[in-house]
This record gives structure tokens, C-alpha cells and sequence, in this order.
């Protein structure tokens, strides 16, 4: 028969208590950011107010700005991150709410163009039909290896900038450099490359019931390649 009484307490667990009631003590408070939201909303307010005064469609353009980066700061939406995730980690969520978001707005730019069109008006953004060309696969690809290496896309890195990361500040910077330099020698990028290609707009081939077919068919069909490659490296995981 045991000497040890009943009702000694096991040291591990009393161990294990007390290193939980000090890891609480020690854990820092969440500040109130309720304050913080509230002057932040304030300064949304007056910036709208200000620049309505002068020029309604500048005050449009600050709340819509304040808005989707609130949207884009709390859904960590970010288009590198949705084409890097499904090689990196197998997670596809963000490349098939991207697709989502296409056929979304694909389906909205082709009733505002073939109303346009309709009524004999100028077909909006027809401006934007640039060739295409073996410039553009190349270019598209070096700006994919620089999204990846920076970890964010032009949306992405100015929600983090805003969030404080050192890294997008600096992807910043030479994103400026970047912009500025190729605006400053577009003319000899365009004579020399991007004239030289083919532009290509669907309804002109296909006409526009064609058009949007075709393209929510190339969607849906990333989509269910998305979800297909999602579920194998899931199972892959478990295996």
C-alpha cells in the first residue's frame, strides 16, 4: 500500500498551472482600437467633405480607395498570393475566388460594352485592346517572378505598406522607379515591341455572346482545375 496520501497534487500538473497562470500574467492586453477606428473614420469623413468641395468625382475616388483597402486588408486579398499558394502550400481559395471575381466582372464589362455598342455609342476601354506579343509573355513573366520574390502585387504591397512591412516599403520604392522609368521610354517599348504584336478582342471574332461564353468556359474550367488540385495535395497530406 501506497505512504503517498490521496490527496497530494501531482506535481506535473501543479507544475504545469503555474507556468500557465504566469505565461496569462505575463500575455500583453489587445489595445482598444476603437478609438483609433474612430479617428481613422473621422479623417475618411473630412477628407470626403473637403475634396468634394472642389472636385466631387477626387472625393469619389478617396472613398472608394479608403473602401477597398479596408476590403483588401481584411480578406487578405492578394493575386500573387493566388497564383504562389497553389504551388507553395496546395491551397487554392484565393486563385478560385480570383476566377470568381473575373467571371463577376467579365460578365458586367461585356453588358456595359455591347450597351455601349448598341446604341451606337463608342465601346468603352476599346482604347485598352493592345497587341499581344512575345514581349508580353516575357514582361508578364518577369513580373511574376518579381511579385513572388516581394511577396505582393501592386494591391497587395500598398495593404501592407499601410500595415507597416518593411519589405513591401521598399517593393514600393522600386515599383515607383520601375513605373516612372518604363512611362519615361514607352514610346521605344511600343514602336519596337508592343505595336508589333496582334491585338486580339474576342467579340470581333466571336461576337459577344461567343465572347463571354468562351471566357467563363476558360474560367470555370481553371476553377474546377483549381478545386481538383487542391483536393490531391490534400490527400497527398493524409497519405
Amino acid at each position: 500500500m501506497s505512504d503517498t496520501p490521496a490527496t497530494a497534487p501531482d506535481a506535473g500538473t501543479s507544475g504545469g498551472i503555474r507556468r500557465s497562470l504566469r505565461s496569462t500574467s505575463t500575455r500583453k492586453k489587445k489595445k482598444n482600437q476603437i478609438p483609433m477606428g474612430l479617428a481613422v473614420l473621422a479623417v475618411i469623413v473630412i477628407g470626403v467633405v473637403l475634396l468634394a468641395a472642389g472636385s466631387p468625382l477626387l472625393a469619389f475616388f478617396w472613398l472608394t480607395g479608403n473602401i477597398f483597402g479596408f476590403v483588401l486588408q481584411r480578406t487578405r486579398f492578394c493575386f500573387t498570393a493566388a497564383m504562389r499558394d497553389p504551388y507553395l502550400t496546395g491551397g487554392t481559395s484565393l486563385a478560385k475566388a480570383v476566377l470568381v471575381a473575373l467571371a463577376v466582372t467579365s460578365i458586367g464589362f461585356v453588358a456595359i460594352k455591347y450597351g455601349a455598342q448598341a446604341q451606337g455609342l463608342p465601346i468603352p476601354g476599346q482604347s485598352f485592346v493592345v497587341p499581344v506579343s512575345l514581349a508580353t509573355v516575357v514582361g508578364g513573366i518577369m513580373f511574376g517572378i518579381g511579385m513572388v520574390i516581394s511577396g505582393g502585387c501592386a494591391s497587395g504591397t500598398l495593404m501592407r505598406v499601410g500595415e507597416g512591412f518593411g519589405m513591401q516599403i521598399l517593393s514600393l520604392f522600386f515599383f515607383v522607379v520601375g513605373s516612372f522609368w518604363g512611362a519615361h521610354d514607352f514610346g521605344w517599348w511600343k514602336l519596337n515591341f508592343i505595336v508589333r504584336g496582334k491585338a486580339i478582342f474576342l467579340p470581333d471574332i466571336f461576337g459577344w455572346l461567343g465572347a463571354i461564353v468562351i471566357q467563363l468556359a476558360v474560367i470555370a474550367c481553371l476553377w474546377i482545375a483549381a478545386d481538383k488540385w487542391a483536393k490531391h495535395k490534400s490527400a497527398a497530406e493524409h497519405q
